[in-house]
């Protein structure tokens, strides 16, 4: 990894050290544009390839899907077998290993129990003249949960999707997963589904998986919200189709930003910050530290380990474009650049890392400590995997339960309290011009506009 001595280095040229593209600047990798051209028989960009698949969906409905999924994921589907059958569940169920499934009921159980700790409730409150205010919380009616699939298979996406909007109380929970080339959807993916309690579940992907959710489709129900990662053609679909449903947040690649002083462990940070380069070749692992033996050992150390690893090639690339170890004077400045970065996964490996918390302002998970490592909060340890990416830190937050759920204000007020309010709320809408609205308030007072 390339090491960056910022110790000189003025706020603006930190800033622009910690600079990152937006989810919809990430250029497609040379394999994958030669893909989409011999695909659509011409150089598009990823925003044409959506547009054109979101509109003919939308206009095609299950005709286009079942193009585009054989088009994209060669799989020949259609409406007889685009959906997870019983029979199906119930392959799955008997090749997973037991071992593994035990691990996945345990990940399950903690995300539900830290899930239901953050339910929302609904309140209401007296206020003057026995008037009362307050906030309903409502499940949406529908959701289309989005996980990953194809040429690999995350169960752990299940989970953070699924169970949430099940402690919600989503009434409708539908899951896209794109199939392999036989028509198959992983059977970890199915079986964890299961587990939860899904079972409305389509084998599409990509951007013509989320138009089929936003829009629906003869065979594919349309929902009120779709959640879950995806590439950025997931991720450009659900900006398309936004305002026809709601969605979660517009992710990019996936990130970390390890802080670490002297008293780190080198082996440590260069294990963690490949556990994130191996994701993608446009993953970012990015270590700033104010110690330079701590960066140029972890820089020796990411060589040694990566020579093992079977992702290799993955992991070099985004090294190559992305990594970096960053020198800053102090550890007040270390805080700074990590705060400008608003890195999707956050860990502080120093002598005292509660300490540094309060200063923390951006970021979508925070790891504390040498034992924390980001892989715990991946698959394990309760909290939401599914976080905000590319600096969306700063404005978007974790999935959580309240993404599944309206927020609805309540008014009641007695006559006596309205009636105490009657001249303000009088004086405030005559002076913006809307004379019905004073009306309705003089009309209760025996008054009438003239």
């Amino acid at each position: 990894m390339k090491i960056i001595d910022a110790r000189k280095m003025t706020a603006r040229q930190m800033a622009a050290l910690m600079q990152k593209k937006a989810f919809d600047e990430c250029t497609l990798s040379p394999n994958v544009q030669a893909g989409v051209t011999a695909m659509f028989g011409e150089p598009l960009t990823a925003a044409q390839v959506v547009d054109k698949i979101v509109s003919g969906v939308r206009e095609d409905g299950d005709k286009a899907l079942n193009y585009y999924t054989k088009l994209i994921d060669k799989a020949d589907l259609n409406a007889k077998n685009i959906k997870v059958t019983a029979k199906e569940f119930a392959a799955a169920e008997k090749v997973v290993k037991p071992r593994v499934m035990q691990a996945i009921k345990n990940a399950i159980a903690n995300v539900r129990k830290f899930h239901e700790e953050q339910m929302p409730k609904t309140w209401l409150t007296n206020r003057e003249y026995g008037s009362l205010l307050g906030q309903k919380f409502t499940p949406v009616d529908s959701v289309g949960i989005y996980v990953p699939g194809g040429t690999a298979a995350y169960p752990s996406s299940v989970i953070m999707n699924a169970v949430p909007a099940m402690v919600a109380g989503v009434p409708r929970i539908v899951m896209a997963v794109p199939p392999g080339r036989d028509g198959k959807v992983n059977p970890y993916v199915l079986a964890t589904a299961k587990a939860i309690g899904i079972t409305e579940i389509f084998k599409m992907g990509g951007a013509q998986a989320v138009a089929a959710l936003a829009f629906g489709t003869k065979t594919v129900p349309k929902v009120e919200k779709i959640t879950g990662p995806g590439n950025i053609f997931v991720t450009l679909a659900k900006k398309a189709v936004y305002g026809h449903c709601d969605i979660d947040m517009l992710a990019g690649p996936s990130e970390i930003l390890v802080v670490a002083d002297k008293t780190a462990n080198p082996v440590y940070l260069a294990a963690d910050l490949l556990s994130q380069a191996e994701h993608d070749p446009l993953a970012s692992a990015i270590l700033v530290t104010d110690d330079e033996a701590t960066a140029q050992a972890t820089a020796k150390e990411v060589e040694q380990q990566k020579a093992a690893l079977p992702r290799q090639a993955i992991v070099e690339l985004s090294l190559a474009n992305q990594g970096k170890i960053i020198i800053a004077k102090d550890m007040d400045t270390v805080i700074e650049m990590a705060n400008i970065s608003a890195p999707e996964h956050m860990e502080i490996n120093t002598q005292d890392p509660f300490a540094l918390l309060p200063y923390i302002r951006n970021a979508g998970a925070i790891f504390l400590g040498a034992y924390s490592p980001e892989p715990l909060g991946d698959y394990y340890a309760g909290p939401n995997h599914i976080l905000p990416t590319g600096g969306t830190a700063k404005f978007y937050s974790v999935l959580n339960v309240e993404t599944f759920m309206k927020k609805t204000r309540i008014i009641a007020y007695t006559e006596k309290a309205l009636s105490a309010a009657s001249d303000d709320i009088i004086a405030m809408s005559e002076a913006e011009g809307l004379q019905a609205h004073a009306n309705a308030i003089k009309v209760r007072k025996g008054k009438k506009t003239k």
